[in-house]
C-alpha cells in the first residue's frame, strides 16, 4: 500500500523513552498514549528529508482541516535537534547528540516485529536503546489555541540489540566478572563465649 503525503518509514533509528509495551502518560491528567522517541542520526539525510516532506504536507492538510484555511505564521513541529536545547530550555541527554529528536504517540498499541516480521513477544526485547525502523504519520492540530504538527506512531521494526538507555542495569554490570563469589573470611568463634578465639 503506498505511503500518504503524510507518511514516513525511517531508517534504521535508535529508540528512547520506550512505551511500546504498556501505555504511559507523563501527569496523571494526561492520556495514556503508546509513545517513543526516535534519535535519528543526522547523516540520515534522506529519513530527514522525508519527515521534513510529511510535515510540510501535514501543514497544508492542516490548512484546510484544522485552521479554517489560514496557515499559522510558525506552526510548531515536533522534530528537535539533538545538539541544542529541549522546549525547557535544559540541553538534550548525550545519547542525543548528533540526532534529531522526535517523539511519536498513538492511543492504540501498535506491532512491534522483528526483522522477519515476526511479532516480538518477549517484552524484556523492547527497551530504550534498541535499534528500530518505525512507521510515522504526520497531523495537524489547534488544541487550546496552540497550532501546530503532531507525530502519529505507526508499526515498529526492530533492527538489532544496543547499549540499554535509562539506567537499566546488566548483572556483569553491576557484579563484574567475578565468576565466583568470595565469601568473607569469618573469625573462629569460641562456641561458650561467643566471642572471636
Amino acid at each position: 500500500m503506498p505511503l500518504k503525503p503524510t507518511q514516513v518509514v525511517t531508517g534504521e533509528v535508535r529508540l528512547s523513552y520506550v512505551h511500546l509495551v504498556k501505555p504511559y502518560a507523563p501527569n496523571p491528567q494526561a492520556e495514556p498514549k503508546y509513545s517513543v522517541t526516535l534519535l535519528i542520526p543526522k547523516s540520515d539525510a534522506a529519513t530527514k528529508q522525508r519527515i521534513d516532506a510529511a510535515i510540510q504536507a501535514a501543514i497544508e492538510e492542516g490548512v484546510t482541516t484544522k485552521w479554517g484555511g489560514r496557515r499559522p505564521p510558525q506552526p510548531a513541529i515536533p522534530i528537535w535537534d539533538g545538539d541544542g536545547l529541549r522546549q525547557n530550555g535544559e540541553p538534550f541527554g548525550p545519547e542525543c547528540k548528533g540526532c534529531w529528536v522526535l517523539t511519536a504517540s498513538s492511543k492504540q498499541k501498535q506491532d512491534v516485529v522483528d526483522t522477519n516480521l515476526q511479532p516480538i513477544l518477549d517484552e524484556t526485547q523492547i527497551y530504550s536503546g534498541m535499534y528500530a525502523r518505525v512507521a510515522l504519520n504526520f497531523f495537524a492540530y489547534d488544541n487550546a489555541g496552540k497550532r501546530g504538527i503532531g507525530c502519529g506512531l505507526g508499526p515498529v521494526m526492530k533492527t538489532r540489540d544496543g547499549e540499554p538507555l535509562g539506567g537499566r542495569l546488566t548483572a556483569e554490570a553491576v557484579f563484574g566478572t567475578q565468576s565466583t563469589y568470595q565469601q568473607p573470611a569469618t573469625p573462629n568463634i569460641n562456641p561458650i563465649t561467643g566471642l572471636p578465639l
